[in-house]
């Protein structure tokens, strides 16, 4: 699968060098979102998929003033500082050094550095050296493709979760799959195997809730390659635009329609 901009997803895919690539193009541009949403998707697909995820998530990211939060895959922390806005202290990190250098610089320019540390950091590996009230984590799994590394990621990132702290997690995890929208680099999984390694590793799922209901991009996307580059653009602005009043208004609460689900977790 080809994006927009002519960035195919390679045939063999290396984490570190990947995500280091797609910061380099585009971390820097603009909010970033090219290349923490959609890669190199048009900036308005890209902000209806920033609002939509911010309208599920935002209730959720609520900690008292001085709560501790981490930001796994933080990418170029737009999580970060919105967390640290509110108060919190937070820690980011991520696998690309272009990301977190990125994340540093545009949470100096917003005020917020001493609010925020960013590390660079394989999540295999993770070790913020504590526990944490809240632990997020948007869109970083779903691009795990062996399940082991996926269980292994989350076993990690449970034993950063303070006893009575709040995991929440974003991610492609359809009710229905469509397998036409996986690449070498991304596997959108059935919520059920999620909600068994969420068992697995000692979390208790206390909500679940939708993002995005409307249909037209996960339809959309196994296209594109056939399409022109004007073809294309148009095909995008359109899917954005139908999608969006669709996954505003109704993408918390059609949870079973919803492609990306949010789920909310404690430990047991």
């Amino acid at each position: 699968m080809t994006t927009l901009r002519g960035s195919p997803a390679p045939q063999h895919y290396l984490p570190a060098m990947y995500w280091e690539e797609r910061a380099r193009r585009f971390a820097a541009d603009r909010d970033g979102l090219a290349a923490v949403c959609s890669y190199g998707m048009p900036e308005l697909y890209n902000r209806v998929i920033h609002c939509t995820q911010y309208l599920a998530l935002s209730r959720w990211l609520r900690l008292p003033p001085g709560g501790s939060a981490l930001d796994v895959g933080c990418g170029v922390g737009r999580w970060s500082r919105l967390l640290a806005a509110r108060g919190a202290l937070v820690t980011g990190v991520d696998l690309s050094p272009t990301m977190i250098l990125q994340a540093e610089r545009r949470a100096a320019a917003a005020g917020l550095r001493t609010r925020c540390r960013f590390l660079v950091q394989d999540l295999a590996q993770l070790d913020t050296g504590r526990r944490h009230d809240l632990v997020l984590s948007v869109t970083v799994l779903q691009h795990i493709l062996d399940l082991a590394a996926l269980r292994r990621a989350l076993q990690r990132m449970a034993l950063h979760l303070a006893p009575d702290g709040r995991m929440v997690l974003l991610e492609a995890a359809p009710a229905r799959i469509e397998e036409r929208c996986n690449s070498s680099v991304f596997h959108a999984r059935h919520r059920d195997v999620y909600l068994r390694l969420f068992e697995e590793c000692g979390l208790r799922l206390q909500a679940l809730t939708g993002v995005d209901p409307a249909p037209f991009r996960t339809w959309l996307l196994p296209r594109l390659p056939r399409l022109s580059s004007r073809q294309a653009r148009a095909a995008i602005a359109a899917a954005a635009a139908l999608s969006a009043p669709i996954d505003v208004l109704c993408g918390r609460w059609a949870s079973r329609r919803s492609w990306h689900a949010v789920f909310i977790l404690g430990r047991n």
